[in-house]
């Protein structure tokens, strides 16, 4: 398990690690520490298809993201690092990988309140990152640019439903945070962009990434 570890202050802006024999524990605390010597906030985890697993975070007080591979043991970051996203302010990673492609859901920096998604793309986890546009659709303008009232957190893939995950969010309550509530919505891959360029100059033409506004869902059965 890893973690975002820090104090009232946000000043330690440290990652932890525990370990266990089972996902619902008991843990091994083993240590915190700034990865790669940088302070890490918002963070996640991606494992790729070849068992690789990866740690992203924000970081120089949220202005980049940092993505750097695992050990084999998964219980510490490899000398690795690329900063992606110089210079954007964005926080809150969500990765997936679909045919082949690597996709990211991140959030603007806004504290509690909830702000506009962007989704990017890129043929290497490593990068470099292209941004490809909101990717929220439903609701009203309001709801699409504060990303349905809440932040990104994980995206997960439906075994055995092609083009389909579900997007996973926090809704944060800044005056209760204790009582903070999830949004899960649909999300797919495979409509073009909204706005293709005139020229490609030999780029990759992404695939839309698209979270659905629903106020109540089912999955799919097959």
């Amino acid at each position: 398990m890893w973690m975002h570890i820090d104090d009232v202050n946000y000043t330690k802006a440290s990652v932890g690690v525990a370990i266990s024999n089972l996902p619902t524990g008991p843990f091994n605390y083993l240590y915190s520490k700034r990865p790669h010597g940088y302070d890490s906030r918002d963070m996640t985890l991606f494992k790729d298809d070849d068992g690789v697993a990866y740690l992203i975070y924000s970081s120089e007080h949220n202005k980049d993201l940092h993505i750097g591979p695992l050990n084999e043991e998964y219980i510490d970051v490899t000398e690795s690092m690329r900063k992606i996203l110089i210079g954007q302010h964005r926080e809150a990673p969500a990765l997936f990988k679909h045919q082949g492609t690597y996709y990211m859901i991140t959030s603007g920096c806004t504290s509690w309140s909830p702000n506009e998604a962007l989704a990017h793309a890129s043929e290497s986890i490593m990068g470099p990152w292209e941004t490809i546009g909101n990717p929220c659709i439903g609701g009203n303008k309001i709801f699409r640019l504060t990303t349905f009232f809440a932040q990104g957190t994980f995206v997960v893939p439906l075994t055995g439903v092609p083009d389909l995950f579900i997007f996973m969010a926090d809704r944060w309550n800044p005056a209760d945070l204790k009582d903070s509530r999830y949004v899960w919505l649909p999300l797919t891959v495979g409509r073009p962009l909204d706005h293709r360029p005139e020229y490609s100059f030999g780029l990759p033409l992404w695939s839309r990434v698209s979270i659905y506004w629903h106020k109540k869902w089912r999955l799919p059965y097959r």
